[in-house]
């Protein structure tokens, strides 16, 4: 069974039509690639499975059940985390309170509970070994390189135990060895049997941790295909209109 289903999935804001009867599914520890120029409909779509929009029309499943949203936290309560390329991080706060932020674990009774710090260092300092990350629970986020700062985005992910995730352009103004690092975060999400949405205009990096491709072009799917099935160059062409769909 599919963890998603797009069903002629449609979004219009008055009389502009930003998505456009887009359909697909995605496995289970699967990563496709959502690529497209600027305005072609991918983060308009995203942001409808986040819950950030409702669709105009058509139909979203999750492990074979009706997906209506209303917020992003209706989202996120099933399983459904969602990495902006701002990573709406804290930097003032360490990297295990941004890993618990919003869940911060407590201790002691009634109103007498404080923050269990302990506990939150041990845990976030696991995930982060999970991932192969060298980021530290103790380390301020204001500190730490682009490719940590994924690290600690991405924890938070695992640490509500998602189904799906949806990255927007995780890879955007980093180093190479920062790039290298991010695209094996992925790499341990899918492992996991974590499902993930890749949305990037880096065809590299789509290419190196990707099953699939999904190509979007003025808010319609031009193309759906395996990796393996494409080419760098047949995809530029969806991109740009040279190739019209395949």
């Amino acid at each position: 069974m599919a963890v998603l289903e797009l069903a002629n999935i449609s979004k219009h804001f008055g009389a502009i039509q930003a998505v456009n009867d887009v359909s697909f599914s995605l496995e289970a520890g699967e990563v496709v690639g959502l690529m497209g120029d600027n305005g072609a409909g991918k983060s308009t779509l995203v942001k409808m499975i986040a819950g950030n929009f409702r669709p105009s029309h058509g139909a979203m499943r999750l492990d074979g059940q009706d997906l209506i949203l209303h917020k992003p936290i209706d989202a996120r309560q099933r399983g459904i985390e969602i990495v902006y390329q701002e990573l709406a991080l804290c930097n003032n706060l360490t990297a295990a309170a941004n890993v618990f932020l919003g869940r911060e674990l407590r201790r002691g009774l009634g109103p007498l509970r404080i923050l269990d710090y302990r506990t939150m260092y041990k845990r976030a300092g696991e995930i982060f070994k999970e991932l192969k990350s060298e980021t530290r629970p103790r380390d301020l986020v204001k500190q730490m390189s682009g490719g940590q700062r994924q690290a600690v985005a991405i924890a938070r992910t695992m640490l509500a135990e998602a189904k799906l995730v949806l990255m927007d352009e995780p890879t955007a103004a980093i180093s190479v060895r920062q790039v290298a690092e991010v695209l094996s975060l992925i790499r341990q999400l899918r492992d996991r049997g974590i499902a993930v949405i890749l949305i990037s205009h880096r065809m590299p990096d789509v290419f190196s941790v990707a099953d699939r491709v999904i190509v979007m072009r003025r808010g319609r799917k031009v193309a759906d295909k395996q990796i393996g099935a494409s080419s760098p160059e047949e995809v530029t062409g969806l991109i740009t209109g040279a190739i019209e769909q395949v």
